[in-house]
């Protein structure tokens, strides 16, 4: 069917319409969905649904790559966790944490150890330190934050973790490539993932007192040093965490070594993912940790958990080829140009996805909404779409930090036996140094290059 290419305002429709079902269902599936079908209605009408189906039907052939990828992820991060080599850092920990710095210095550095994916790195770090910094008065305000410091934070800036694959398939059908390729062009977006890099780093110089707590966070530490560790110690139910027997940390080592490598040296994930796999398997069986058929259902169970990240990039997909055929990159960059100069696009996305993703407790709906409006305003106003890449990643971090009503917030106090507000209340303005670094870093860098 014809189709007119021009609605103008009208194109706005399906992504408002996206935003605020986010907001109120706090969901990030649904929204995407219902977004595109409004498209759909938009430009077919009567015959909306027949074409939905067939849109639908033509996105996910043309992504099939991307669905291995995702199946494949999914079976190593299960298998890893149900191996317990990530708990074997514990052991490691306690031989070498001596001091109270020295034990949020480990378990900094065991989240970014575990950056493949931030729910394993949120559970499996708390449950793996937790003890140790108990016995030196950390209060589980400061755990909390630290852990989810290492969360996505860290997760955006190594090019094989659920983050970065989401948004290299997000470069992939925008056409953004370095050297012929999406997965290079992330490599090098990532220095300029300004939030990210900040989170992290402001941790070990908040261990090393270099920065100070500042606010409710150093009154909650005042009160651990008493011996209260928790703010509410009668009231909050710790969650147990994992039921996972501990093994060597080389569980967990020797495939992610192979996995990186292999990726590296093949540039395609997709193969280093397979190779991840089957080092797994030649390296639990033998030792008994798991017997083939745990390995075969542990395999399913996380082929299946991934199914709801396939769908996301589906439904993002689809509304971005109804946005397309409405005209909404058109209308945004004819409405924009004229205001908005490449010098402020950095910040400026920074700054609305940010406050997008905070909203809408959506990080990576967010991401997927804002790359095919923003990245090619950018082009049109001559900015580095590499460096709005950057910005949009920056802001589902910051999100995922700072939106105590998410899954990584609701992960990080679960885990550290606080509620989401304790969080909130202790969290937020530590997190607020970062984000107003990253907001000059972003300005700066539009002007410099």
């Amino acid at each position: 069917m014809e189709i007119t290419s021009n609605y103008g305002i009208i194109s706005l429709i399906p992504v408002l319409v996206v935003i605020v079902t986010a907001i109120i269902t706090r969901r990030t599936v649904e929204p995407l969905i219902i977004g595109a079908l409004v498209g759909y209605v938009i430009l077919y009408k009567t015959s909306f649904f027949t074409e939905f189906l067939g849109g639908l039907s033509a996105t996910i052939s043309e992504n099939g790559w991307f669905i291995l990828v995702f199946g494949l992820f999914g079976m190593v991060v299960m298998l890893l966790e149900k191996s317990g080599g990530a708990l074997g850092f514990s052991d490691f920990g306690t031989k070498v944490a001596k001091t109270r710095a020295s034990s949020i210095i480990i378990t900094w550095i065991l989240g970014i150890l575990v950056f493949i994916d931030d729910y394993l790195n949120n559970l499996g770090v708390g449950t793996a330190m937790r003890n140790i910094t108990d016995k030196y008065k950390v209060s589980r305000e400061l755990l909390a934050y630290v852990i989810n410091s290492t969360g996505a934070a860290v997760c955006v800036l190594v090019p094989m973790s659920s983050w970065a694959i989401l948004m290299i398939s997000i470069y992939e059908n925008l056409g953004v490539e370095v050297g012929g390729s999406s997965y290079t062009a992330y490599v090098h977006t990532i220095p300029f993932i300004f939030y990210a890099w900040i989170a992290v780093i402001i941790v070990p110089l908040i261990a090393l007192k270099i920065v100070p707590l500042w606010g409710p966070m150093k009154k909650a530490q005042l009160r651990a040093d008493e011996g209260n560790l928790f703010p509410h110690q009668a009231e909050v139910q710790e969650m147990e965490g994992y039921q996972i027997t501990k093994t060597s940390m080389w569980n967990f080592i020797i495939p992610m070594a192979a996995l990186i490598a292999v990726t590296i040296y093949k540039n395609d994930i997709l193969i280093g993912m397979a190779v991840g796999f089957v080092v797994c398997l030649i390296l639990y069986i033998p030792q008994k940790i798991m017997t083939l058929g745990e390995f075969c259902d542990h395999s399913v169970e996380g082929f299946k958990s991934m199914v709801l990240v396939t769908a996301i990039v589906i439904s993002a997909f689809l509304l971005q080829k109804a946005n397309g055929d409405l005209g909404l990159t058109e209308y945004v960059i004819s409405i924009a140009a004229p205001v908005l100069s490449a010098n402020l696009l950095p910040v400026v996305t920074f700054i609305i996805c940010a406050i997008i993703a905070v909203c809408t407790g959506s990080f990576w709906g967010t991401m997927t909404i804002a790359s095919p409006i923003l990245i090619p305003l950018a082009l049109s106003l001559g900015a580095d779409p590499i460096i709005i890449g950057g910005a949009i990643i920056s802001a589902g971090a910051f999100g995922s930090h700072a939106c105590f009503y998410g899954d990584a917030v609701t992960l990080a106090s679960a885990v550290t036996g606080i509620t989401n507000t304790d969080y909130a209340k202790t969290a937020l303005p530590m997190i607020a140094a970062p984000a107003l670094i990253a907001i000059i870093l972003f300005t700066v860098i539009g002007f410099v290059l």
